[in-house]
């Protein structure tokens, strides 16, 4: 690959880091650049994937503060993520890339939809701030879903996650990312081992990804404490919503 392309895919992948750190939805940027520089959808994929695990655990350090109380609950979401996300991994390769160019429209779709009511699912969800087992238990079965999804795809886990965690933390939008970051880091470090070691990430394209996911998911971090993460959110939709009808067309057309 021309190194032009990886800076741009640098580029992309730090953006994408700041806004998985701000509002979430970092793939509708850094997910599309990949095939745009000419990778398969389902190579980008596994490329983006491995990219931007880095960005998440960087966060997830600079987050560590905020974490707190949280630590616990969120030691034992990680189980279900890392199963979850083997899953989604395994089916991304199972099947054959005609499938995931037909899902992946309405997959970017759905993560958008999911940035236009996530305010919405928090209130209703942060009603109770001493979750029962059983709804610590419902939250587990939730993240081990968004996991699969994430092996299998990944825009917009930031923000399922966040969702799930508001039932069981109080709605404190630090508190809340600073456990998604940890969460997320696992799903696609877990899905970024087995994707290397199949040999079906672009190494290449993935370490100039990272770069830019280190950097912007240390500086998206500082920014989220100062910044209106709505404004953001809402650029990401517009994003979104482009993408999905382009996908769409040329799938379809």
């Amino acid at each position: 690959m021309k190194p032009d392309a990886l800076f741009l895919l640098g580029l992309a992948a730090a953006a994408a880091g700041a806004i998985n750190s701000v509002a979430g939805g970092g793939s509708l940027i850094s997910w599309p650049a990949a095939v745009a520089a000419g990778l398969s959808q389902v190579t980008a994929s596994a490329t983006n994937t491995v990219a931007l695990t880095p960005g998440s655990l960087a966060s997830a350090w600079a987050y560590r503060r905020e974490l707190g109380q949280g630590r616990r609950l969120t030691l034992l979401f990680c189980v279900p993520a890392a199963v979850g996300s083997l899953i989604g991994g395994l089916l991304l390769f199972a099947a054959p890339e005609s499938v995931f160019e037909n899902l992946v429209p309405v997959l970017v779709l759905g993560a958008t939809v999911v940035l236009v009511v996530k305010d919405s699912l928090w209130k209703r969800a942060a009603e109770h701030t001493n979750p029962s087992r059983f709804r610590v238990g419902l939250v587990s079965a939730g993240v081990l879903l968004v996991a699969i999804y994430g092996g299998y795809f990944g825009a917009g886990i930031g923000i399922l996650t966040l969702a799930l965690l508001a039932a069981v933390r109080p709605n404190d939008i630090h508190a809340l990312n600073a456990m998604k970051c940890v969460i997320a880091g696992v799903m696609n470090g877990v899905a970024a081992v087995y994707f290397v070691a199949l040999g079906r990430a672009h190494l290449e394209a993935a370490a100039a990804m990272a770069v830019g996911s280190i950097s912007g998911g240390f500086g998206g971090a500082a920014l989220a404490r100062r910044v209106d993460a709505g404004t953001v959110r809402w650029i990401v939709v517009g994003i979104g919503v482009l993408l999905s009808l382009l996908l769409a067309y040329r799938r379809w057309s």
